[in-house]
């Protein structure tokens, strides 16, 4: 693998904006640019690759030599077009910043994209191709899109002066549907000097050529086995998620269909449990009878006696002892409202209290208080005179 530092000097002028390659000329030349940054970091970790532009207001150094691909690709975001470009300043700039690399042992490349006329003469673009020649650079060139005023015998004598044991390349892509990127990859401008590029470039110019290559995924693991492996492991890791997704849509589909076979079995279940929950149920039964119970002993109006008579009759056996007592209670309160009937009209006779009253030591029944008591008492003399008169005329009968 070769050990290089490169330039690239991109052409931003007015020209770029033109349609001719799609989508256009500016961004088919940055494109082109990403790929062959990559492959060169690729190639040798060691290798560094610059940018600099050669139109608008002056040729602008973008990213001076460094491995940083990120570093190298960010700075192609954001860049204004206009002017004209200015081919030969681009060049010695490059040279210039090739020649304080850091490494010395690394060689020294241009990559020139000239995608509008030319106006430097023949005669100076020789000599600073003499130049780069004695300072050992090499120089390849892609000529694409306008060729006014012999701009391609321009560039073929540049690069006659500067070549070298056959290191430097010319590159011309005409106008068409094919991408630029895609054109250069299978040229030595992308792949290197002799040795095919890198495994990144072997893998690339295999798909844009369609074909089959000899290793799985276009990538030889002798040149590039780190990139084999990770492919590889990828693929491994996309294949078993496939499967187990697969697997998953057919284990949900079973359930679903054994869940609608089950749904109208659980239903009549269902509704034959509840009918026998509501049939073998005792406790409407208990509360029926508990609450007619309740109602006698209260002596509650319209509660017909004979009907709880009759519920009581068709009791079973372990309940007599229960209604057994419950007639007991009715009686006692029977009783009870009895004697209290009794109480009632004893007090109520205020002549026999008032003899009760006068016969207890210390009491005057002529004391207004007592006087007073005996008015509150209710009397009883009016219900019995007429229970008197009502008798009178069956004895005189």
């Amino acid at each position: 693998m070769v050990l290089e530092a490169t330039m690239i000097c991109i052409d931003n002028s007015e020209w770029m904006r033109n349609g001719d390659y799609s989508p256009s000329r500016f961004q088919a030349q940055a494109d082109a640019v990403s790929l062959i940054c990559g492959a060169k970091t690729q190639s040798n970790p060691e290798n560094t690759v610059g940018i600099l532009t050669m139109a608008g207001k002056g040729v602008r150094v973008l990213a001076t030599p460094t491995s940083d691909l990120g570093k190298i690709l960010s700075c192609m975001h954001g860049l204004e077009m206009g002017g004209e470009m200015n081919l030969a300043a681009g060049i010695q700039i490059a040279q210039l910043a090739l020649k304080h690399r850091q490494n010395k042992n690394q060689q020294q490349r241009i990559i020139v994209f000239a995608g509008s006329p030319i106006k430097h003469e023949k005669k100076a673009l020789e000599m600073i191709g003499k130049k780069l020649k004695k300072n050992s650079v090499a120089l390849d060139i892609v000529d694409f899109g306008e060729d006014e005023d012999g701009k391609p015998e321009k560039l073929e004598a540049l690069l006659t002066s500067v070549n070298n044991n056959d290191t430097s390349h010319i590159v011309h892509v005409p106008a068409g549907q094919n991408a630029l990127s895609d054109v250069l990859i299978s040229t030595p401008v992308f792949t290197g000097d002799g040795e095919g590029g890198s495994g990144f470039a072997a893998a690339a110019a295999a798909a844009a050529a369609g074909g089959v290559s000899d290793f799985d995924f276009g990538v030889d693991p002798n040149i590039d086995p780190e990139l084999a492996l990770a492919l590889r492991v990828s693929m491994e890791e996309e294949r078993s998620r496939q499967e187990a997704a697969a697997k998953r849509a057919a284990e949900e589909a079973t359930r679903q269909e054994k869940g609608e076979e089950a749904q109208p079995q659980s239903d009549s279940q269902n509704a034959t449990m509840n009918a026998t929950e509501k049939a073998s149920d005792p406790m409407d039964e208990d509360d029926a009878l508990l609450k007619q119970a309740l109602a006698l002993s209260m002596n509650i109006p319209g509660s017909d006696s004979s009907a709880g008579d009759a519920q009581m009759s068709e009791a079973t056996n372990d309940d007599q002892e229960f209604a057994l007592a419950l007639q007991m209670s009715m009686q006692d309160g029977s009783k009870d409202s009895s004697a209290q009937s009794d109480v009632s009209k004893v007090l109520g006779d205020q002549s026999f209290m008032s003899s009760i009253l006068s016969s207890l030591p210390g009491v005057d029944p002529n004391d207004p208080k007592v006087k007073d008591l005996l008015a509150s008492l209710p009397s009883q003399s009016e219900p019995q005179e007429k229970k008197d008169e009502d008798e009178q005329p069956k004895d005189d009968k």
